[in-house]
This record gives C-alpha cells, structure tokens and sequence, in this order.
C-alpha cells in the first residue's frame, strides 16, 4: 500500500448447527472483507508476493541468509535496496521497541516479537539501516483514522519498497474466491501496522499507525498485520498529528495534514 515525492498536502467461518447458517455467515464474512478492503484499497503498495501463509507460530522462521544482520548503531546505514527479505537478526529474550522521532513528538512502540517475529525482524532491520530516517508521514486517512510512511524514496505509495515481500503472520489468512485475503487481526487506537497489497504476503517496508477508533472499521478485513503499540505518550503524539488535518480535494489522498510531517529517525532500543 504506498504514494509521489510530493507534499502531503497533494496526499492526500464456524459452522453453526444449521448448514444454512453456516454458509450466510460465511458469506456475510467474505462481503464484510470486501468492503472494508475498498475501503482501504489505496493501502496497497508492493507487487503481489509468492504462495500465501497460515502460520501462526512464534518460533524463529528460516530465513535465507544473504549478508549479516546491520549494526546496531546505524553505522551501516544508509541502505533502501535489498536482493532478498533480511536474514534473522532478533536476539532470544530481548524486547524491541522502536522509537520514531518525528517533526510532531515521538512515539514509543513496543514492538510484538512474540506474535509477528519475521515483522518485527524486518522492520528492525530496516530501522538499523536507516530504510525510515528522513521519510514523510505522506498519508492521512482520518475516515480509517490511518496515518502512512515507509516510503523513502517517493514519499507516497508508488513506492517501490525495499525489493522483496515478506510472509503473513500472526494467525489464519484465508484467501477469498475473488481473490482477497481476510486475517486475524483487530485494529485499536496505537496499533503499528504494516500496509500491504490485497495478495498474499505482500507487506515489505510501508507501514501505518492506528491513530483513531475508525481504524476498527478494517476489523471486517483483518489482514493488516499488527506488529506493534505505542505508549500513551505515542497515541497523544498521533491524535495530535490527525488534528492537523485539513480538506484538499487536488490531493489523491482528498488531503493532508496542514504542514509536513516527517520521521526524523528510528531508532531500535533493547532491554
């Protein structure tokens, strides 16, 4: 789910004991996601990726091992394009959260390695090379309460991302006879969230914050992959940036926020 270099001010099934049942509310759950993927339909941003994924485990996955895992410390940085999804770089029983510095405050997101571990891998990797410093916040949504960055090298969502997708996770994804994927997630007011395309395992570097209780209304979908919360600091941070939010009907986003909003930098701490 990505977007131009420009100013955000352009951005803008169970059965039940009747087989009848059983299939209405299947059916009321595959329309259910259809309709809250339109609504999100602009999210989606990298090609569609390979065969889809039902894991629903912790448990380090295997990981093609291309190069070693960046320094810490960003003295690798800056890098934006990759051959292959990062090799495993997340240390056993170290907690990760994620520190964005932004022009608006920062945000603290404690990061969900027990749920989503090659998510968190990811961005923890990209983090360390530098893949969000100096990037736009491009996309406010505030009728999904969304707010989009993870786009360094356009800064909208045509971005082309870092090279490579990464697997779903985090519970069942089941793909719909059109095609569309529904998940397991909810959505609430703090969540990080990766963006993604309507195939399957198609999340690569874009991301988005639950910045509002609209985000709710992709429930019906589930399949935006919920890696992270921010702490109550963060979430003041963000109904902040959703207050600067003006009208702009020349945006492709139908507006922005009243001036830019950009990630200063992101910074992985470890405890």
């Amino acid at each position: 789910m990505a977007y131009k270099s420009q100013r955000p001010k352009q951005q803008r099934p169970v059965r039940s004991r009747s087989a009848n049942q059983g299939s209405r509310r299947t059916i009321v759950r595959v329309v259910a996601g259809l309709i809250a993927l339109m609504m999100v339909g602009s999210l989606a941003f990298v090609v569609v990726g390979t065969a889809g994924s039902n894991s629903n485990q912790a448990a380090t996955p295997t990981l093609p091992s291309p190069e070693k895992c960046p320094a810490p410390d960003k003295s690798d940085a800056p890098r934006l394009a990759f051959n292959s999804r990062p090799t495993w770089c997340l240390e056993p029983g170290v907690n990760y959260t994620a520190v964005f510095d932004t022009t608006e405050g920062k945000i603290r997101v404690a990061l969900d390695k027990a749920r989503t571990p090659e998510t968190v891998n990811n961005f923890v990797v990209l983090s360390r090379y530098g893949y969000y410093d100096t990037t736009m916040l491009f996309r406010f949504d505030p009728s999904i309460d969304i707010i989009q960055g993870g786009a360094p090298n356009t800064n909208d969502w045509s971005d082309q991302g870092p090279g490579y997708n990464i697997p779903d996770e985090g519970g069942q994804f089941l793909s719909t006879a059109s095609g569309q994927i529904l998940g397991p997630f909810a959505y609430q007011q703090g969540d990080l969230v990766m963006a993604r395309s309507s195939g399957p395992d198609s999340s690569g570097a874009q991301f988005f914050f639950a910045a509002g209780p609209q985000t709710a209304l992709l429930d019906a979908n589930g399949s935006y992959i919920v890696f992270g919360r921010a702490d109550e600091d963060g979430i003041e941070v963000l109904q902040s940036m959703m207050g600067l939010y003006v009208v702009d009907e020349s945006s492709q986003y139908g507006g922005g926020p009243s001036r830019d909003v950009f990630v200063r930098s992101v910074t992985i701490e470890v405890d």
